[in-house]
């Protein structure tokens, strides 16, 4: 009689499940991409190997890991990229939580109630990437890879314009307002503006800007006049420029040239008195 020593059959299963784990252990190790910390205020949202990173709504990664940093002011997430998206990653590169939000430019990320937030990426113009980068609490006005052109407005104070407020020509919306800042001796307010392309070949050097956002209240002879454009830049605040026929429309913008802001359109023809 030969008796035949068989693998009992029980054995079966683990031997799968190792060759399982050996498969998913090698697919991991081939997909691993670049593994870095952003620094962000608060985590609010994020969770651990949940959050999603995508770029342009494409899932490019996930969140390692959330911990505080050795201060404890700030957060540190630990985040890692695929293997097919590290050429995505660049020493210009942001990061910015995307969250139900709502502010002057709008109502933004509703879609996050119910699939969580994520943080979303900004490639950028190429370069070494480096370990750390600091979060945006805000999503940014300028995308890396969005032709177009800033322009610089001076104006006696910002009003109702903030950030993520439109700018229109022709009351088409055209661009928006990336920033501001006082001038040195406090005298003014410089008010940077980012129109889009095409549109940003309008500009000249004698265009004409004004705040189109509130009421504009005229008193004289003729009785009381009120104007506003619209709604939204009753309620947001906005910037308008249009380039006047009595002026020269072809003259390109000299660098460093700063325009002038005006209060209302019925002001853009007045003269302007740069030295006082």
């Amino acid at each position: 009689l030969r008796i035949r020593r068989r693998l009992p059959t029980v054995w079966l299963i683990p031997l799968v499940a190792t060759v399982i784990g050996i498969w998913l252990a090698f697919n991991a190790f081939v997909n691993k991409g670049p593994t870095f910390i952003i620094t962000f205020q608060n985590a609010e949202g994020l969770e651990a190997g949940r959050t999603r990173i995508k770029c342009k709504n494409v899932e490019v990664g996930v969140v390692k890991a959330v911990r505080l940093s050795r201060d404890r002011a700030k957060v540190d997430v630990t985040a890692e990229l695929t293997r097919d998206a590290s050429e995505l990653l660049s020493a210009n590169s942001r990061f910015w939580i995307v969250r139900a939000r709502v502010g002057t430019s709008g109502i933004s990320g509703l879609g996050t109630l119910l699939s969580g937030a994520y943080i979303s990426m900004d490639p950028g113009e190429p370069g070494t990437p480096p370990k750390q980068f600091e979060g945006l609490e805000n999503p940014p006005i300028i995308m890396g890879q969005e032709e177009g052109q800033v322009f610089t407005l001076q104006a006696d104070k910002l009003g109702s314009m903030n950030i993520g407020s439109p700018v229109y020509f022709r009351q088409i919306p055209v661009g928006d307002v990336a920033g501001y800042d006082l001038e040195r001796d406090g005298k003014a307010v410089f008010v940077k503006v980012f129109i889009r392309a095409p549109y940003d070949e309008l500009v000249h050097k004698d265009t004409r800007f004004w705040n189109a956002g509130g009421v504009d209240v005229t008193l004289d002879s003729n009785g009381i006049r009120m104007s506003s454009d619209s709604v939204i830049d009753l309620l947001l605040g906005g910037v308008a420029f249009e380039n006047p026929v009595s002026l020269d429309a072809t003259e390109a913008v000299p660098p460093n040239h700063v325009f002038a802001l005006y209060a209302s359109h019925d002001r853009i023809y007045e003269k302007i008195y740069q030295d006082r």
